[in-house]
């Protein structure tokens, strides 16, 4: 079973995609592809080469302008051949040289796995972030769980999946990509878990640092909704995080202002293409312990 890794990068953090690359090739019986996506920009020239006697190989794309995150992904995908690709953010590296040995065993005898999300470890030391763990029971990361969504930048999908379902929504260009991608490959009957076995270092940086967080955030949130649940559960959905939004921004109002601003963006947008999922698929995500409303 053949493993790829798709990194993208703006090419302005060249020691850290360095290192990046340096872990992907250097997996013991790995012999990983790494396709580096420069989205926008042109890919650095790196020290980082596969070992000696290794049959990993090291490819780079230019995309003419910043796609966004699923857009770059997807093409990084189109130039990979693995059979299961790995996505790593470009300043994030993995832990040890065993995650690849490890992904390639589950994947090639899980025949209905089609993602694993990673456990991500501060560097530093840190307790790390509540959001790298995707389930609603978060305080425990060194616990493996099936799951319904998963990290885009510490994950393996099974490429096959990926292409069955039509990849990461491209007009999203960041938030919530993943999740719109998980709901869609649970719907065909597969599976994704959470392994804290498979372990990436990554710096501790809020996703707000993002200038249209909250616009995208809100944006994307609607159109996960619209595209992919009945009507009935899309209203509770969207109901559901405004209430949350109001509840946890409200001491700030330009953080609410964004984010209706994208809310609103999202009922008024093309969504693109509408398939909710059936009431089996959310009942199964009912007992996954996240119901698609929250």
């Amino acid at each position: 079973m053949k493993i790829s890794c798709v990194i993208l990068t703006m090419g302005n953090r060249v020691a850290e995609l360095n290192r990046a690359v340096d872990s992907a090739l250097n997996q013991v019986d790995g012999d990983v592809e790494v396709v580096i996506v420069g989205n926008g920009a042109d890919v650095p020239q790196l020290s980082a080469t596969p070992p000696e006697g290794s049959a990993a190989v090291v490819k780079s794309i230019r995309l003419d302008h910043n796609t966004g995150i699923p857009a770059g992904r997807n093409r990084g995908v189109e130039e990979c051949s693995g059979d299961v690709v790995l996505f790593l953010d470009d300043d994030g590296w993995y832990a040890d040289q065993k995650v690849v040995s490890h992904v390639r065993d589950r994947f090639a005898t899980e025949p209905d796995l089609a993602v694993i999300s990673f456990r991500v470890m501060d560097p530093d030391g840190g307790i790390g972030q509540r959001r790298h763990v995707p389930r609603l029971r978060a305080g425990d990361p060194q616990r493996s769980s099936p799951v319904t969504t998963f990290l885009g930048g510490a994950s393996a999908i099974r490429r096959s999946a990926f292409l069955q379902v039509g990849g990461l929504p491209e007009r999203f260009f960041y938030a919530h990509e993943e999740t719109d991608l998980a709901w869609r490959l649970l719907g065909e009957g597969y599976r994704i878990e959470y392994d804290a076995e498979t372990v990436m270092y990554h710096p501790q940086v809020p996703p707000t640092r993002h200038t249209e967080f909250y616009r995208l955030n809100a944006r994307n949130r609607v159109w996960l909704a619209r595209r992919n649940l009945p009507w009935p559960l899309a209203f509770l959905y969207l109901t559901n995080w405004v209430v949350l939004t109001l509840v946890r921004e409200r001491g700030s109002s330009a953080a609410l202002k964004a984010w209706f601003s994208g809310f609103f963006e999202g009922l008024r947008t093309p969504a693109g293409e509408r398939r909710p999922m059936a009431w089996r698929t959310a009942w199964r995500m009912v007992k996954l312990g996240r119901p698609p409303i929250v």
